[in-house]
């Protein structure tokens, strides 16, 4: 008996919508590296760049004290710097005449700013930190001490430098990122979130977010630093000639509208005195800050709270549905009371992927809404944004994938159907 096997041409091997979904993927990442390369990618992201702020305490810093000493040694000539700097902070203080052992007892930390050591002299420009627990009996009224002012909500802090007609924030290590970063806010009453800076925080954060207006897009950033807010301290330096004064603009602006607070200029004589500019600046803005929220400016956007419920109108209708579901049972049993009552079978809850096109954060919000007003789903978030690419979004849906992708259609997308996952496009 002959049996006879079936031809294998082309035609039985067309690929379905999920094989195909992957390959377009594989084909574009494909393309991607070989016009870009591997190490131009990476590099966006693994570059040398990120400075970990200072811890905050409540201790009392006295910042800019200038010694100049001498002693029979180099050693000896820092030692009696660091002295005379903590007898000239707690003077500059207000603190009362005490013994140099009970000061230097209060002495927490000695921070340099700048140091200059010889065979017998020391030339310094240092800050005192005082402990608070011991010394804030006799200073702390005196030192800006806002024990007594409420602490604001934390607030997400992207400082933007523009210098030689660039403007960046992480894209390296910038000498405003650096000043933000060794800023002692523990007396300050405002609750600063500062990113390091490193891995995917440059290209989260870029001197381009403080523009965009997008509630949906600054509650996914704000979520990903655990903030209620934001604020954008932005420094402007322009150099008069090589090696000449140094003019900056400082400016405070807060919340997802860029909204101005404050303004004000300050002047370095050369690039030698230009992190001391950008320090007294950041004291400043914290000052800025400070008021602002003291007069109640300084507060979360109420429009940042996202509401990922449902349509009221679709909710007060599934509430009508489940009144008269519940009154039902209850006509059945007051007419046979032997009957059992009925329980309706639960819907399985299920998560799914969806891949979509994100030119510009409205398309971003288009997506969400029309994917979260679809029949079923329970809730949608973004898990990976890329503005000008394809963004990746997590559904919860009651149902399975073919009625989400059926509910996306008539809603105008075009779908393509994967392995627990879709992509659609307009």
């Amino acid at each position: 008996m002959a049996v006879v096997l079936p031809s294998l041409s082309p035609r039985f091997c067309r690929l379905g919508p999920a094989a195909t979904l992957f390959s377009g993927l594989g084909i574009a990442l494909a393309v991607a590296l070989s016009v870009v390369g591997v190490e131009r990618l990476i590099a966006q992201i693994e570059a040398d760049r990120g400075i970990i702020p200072v811890a905050s305490t409540s201790d009392i810093e006295i910042a800019g004290i200038e010694v100049n000493t001498t002693g029979k040694t180099a050693e000896e000539a820092r030692l009696n710097g660091w002295q005379e700097a903590a007898r000239k902070a707690w003077k500059q203080a207000g603190g009362p005449d005490i013994s140099d052992s009970q000061l230097q007892a209060m002495v927490a930390a000695v921070v340099i700013e700048r140091e200059e050591i010889g065979p017998r002299r020391y030339f310094a420009r240092l800050s005192v930190v005082f402990d608070r627990a011991r010394a804030g009996q006799f200073i702390g009224g005196n030192s800006g001490d806002t024990s007594g002012i409420p602490r604001s909500a934390p607030l997400l802090t992207v400082p933007v430098l523009h210098s030689g007609g660039v403007a960046q924030v992480y894209e390296i290590k910038g000498p405003w990122q650096r000043a933000w970063a060794e800023f002692r806010a523990g007396a300050s009453p405002v609750d600063y979130v500062r990113p390091v800076g490193s891995g995917g925080d440059s290209l989260l954060i870029t001197a381009g977010q403080p523009q965009r207006r997008s509630r949906a897009w600054w509650r996914n950033v704000l979520d990903q630093f655990g903030a209620a807010d934001v604020i954008m301290p932005e420094a402007r330096l322009e150099r008069q000639w090589p090696g000449g004064p140094v003019r900056g603009t400082f400016t405070a602006r807060y919340g997802p509208d860029n909204t101005f607070l404050d303004s004000f200029v300050l002047t370095a004589n050369d690039e030698a005195g230009l992190p001391r500019m950008l320090n007294d600046a950041v004291a400043r803005l914290d000052q800025i800050y400070a008021r602002a929220l003291a007069d109640g400016r300084l507060k979360p956007d109420s429009t940042l709270n996202v509401s990922q419920g449902i349509d009221p109108a679709l909710a007060a209708l599934i509430a009508a549905g489940q009144s008269a579901d519940a009154a039902a049972p209850d006509a059945a049993a007051s007419a046979t009371p032997s009957a059992a009552p009925t329980v309706a079978a639960p819907v399985e809850t299920r998560t799914f992927t969806v891949q979509f096109a994100s030119p510009d954060a409205a398309a971003v919000d288009a997506a969400l809404g029309a994917v979260r007003s679809a029949p079923g789903v329970r809730g949608a978030a973004t898990t990976s944004l890329a503005m000008g690419g394809t963004s990746v979004m997590r559904v919860t849906v009651e149902g399975d994938l073919n009625s989400l992708a059926d509910a996306l259609r008539a809603r105008g997308y075009r779908v393509t159907v994967g392995t627990n996952a879709l992509s659609i496009r307009r």
